[in-house]
């Protein structure tokens, strides 16, 4: 694994690699340019760089609306397409009635109570078989 690359700079939202994984830290609200910057920053670094999880720290986040959540599914969703997982970290009770009433289910996450907890569940699961690296069997 080449730890080489710099972690991207995505406005006010921090982005920290940990060895194969990108621990995103969201506070606060997340405006549209800085979402869609974020978006992109993060596929460019998966596919970079190879890492095999995303965990998205939402302790910070108060509430939690429509287009947070659309964009939670759209990480998830490129992630899963790079062969990386993505895990909601630090979910508040409010934020998850929230979410339940918006009818929002974000398909493609696995949730965790904690950073901790997040990256112990990434680490637990199976390896992703990276698009281009399938196993070819001898004869």
């Amino acid at each position: 694994m080449n730890d080489a690359y710099p972690p991207p700079v995505t406005g006010h939202v921090p982005v920290l690699r940990l060895g194969d994984v990108l621990l995103v830290t969201l506070q606060g609200d997340l405006h549209d340019s800085t979402a869609q910057q974020l978006q992109q920053d993060l596929a460019e670094t998966i596919s970079r760089t190879g890492v095999r999880g995303v965990l998205i720290d939402i302790s910070g986040v108060e509430i939690v609306d429509s287009f947070l959540g659309r964009v939670l599914a759209e990480i998830a969703a490129q992630a899963k397409l790079l062969a990386a997982r993505t895990v909601v970290a630090g979910m508040r009770p409010a934020v998850a009635i929230t979410l339940v009433e918006l009818g929002l289910t974000l398909p493609g996450l696995s949730t965790a109570l904690s950073t901790e907890a997040g990256m112990e569940l990434l680490a637990r699961q199976a390896p992703v078989t990276r698009p281009g690296s399938a196993r070819q069997e001898s004869p």
